[in-house]
C-alpha cells in the first residue's frame, strides 16, 4: 500500500513504518527501499506541536472554569473539589507547557471560554458576580498563585 493512502487508512502502521524508514535512512541505508512520505510527515510533526498547544490550552482553560466556579458558589459543597481540579488542571498545564508556547496563549481568550462554559445555575442557585475581564496572568495560573487556592 503506497504511503498516501497508508496516512489515510492505518495512521498507526503509517507511523511505524515511516519511523522504520527514518532510521534506516538516518543509518546510512539507501538502495531500492520506499522513499519516507515526506509531505505527511512534515505534516504529523506540525501537528505535534499544534496538538500540545491546544492541550496546555484546554488544561488552562478547565483551570481558569474552576477557579470561577469557586468564585461563583463560594458555598457549595463542590468547593474542595473544584480547588482540588483546578490545581491539578493547572500543575498537569504547568507539566506540558514549553516556552514557546507563551507567545502563543492569550489569557483572555481563554478567560472568555471559562466564562462562556460557567453554569447558568448550580442547584438552582445562580452565581455571584465574577469578573468578566481576566485578572490573572499566565505564570501565576501556572504556579499555582491563582486566588482561590486554599484548602
Amino acid at each position: 500500500m503506497p504511503n498516501a493512502d497508508l496516512y489515510d487508512e492505518d495512521i498507526l502502521l503509517w507511523s511505524e513504518r515511516q519511523a522504520d524508514l527514518l532510521r534506516r535512512t538516518a543509518a546510512g541505508a539507501h538502495g531500492n527501499q520506499e522513499a519516507p512520505d515526506w509531505s505527511n510527515i512534515i505534516e504529523e510533526i506540525e501537528s505535534v506541536g499544534r496538538g500540545e498547544l491546544h492541550a496546555v490550552r484546554s488544561l488552562l482553560v478547565q483551570a481558569l472554569l474552576h477557579d470561577l466556579k469557586v468564585q461563583a458558589w463560594p458555598s457549595s459543597r463542590e468547593v474542595p473539589h473544584w480547588r482540588a481540579e483546578a490545581r491539578g488542571f493547572r500543575g498537569d498545564a504547568a507539566a506540558a507547557f514549553t516556552p514557546s508556547m507563551r507567545q502563543r496563549i492569550d489569557m483572555a481568550a481563554l478567560y472568555r471560554r471559562a466564562l462562556d462554559r460557567l453554569p447558568e445555575s448550580l442547584d438552582d442557585q445562580p452565581p455571584l458576580p465574577v469578573p468578566h475581564e481576566c485578572k490573572i496572568t499566565l505564570d501565576a495560573l501556572l504556579t499555582g498563585v491563582a486566588g482561590n487556592d486554599q484548602g
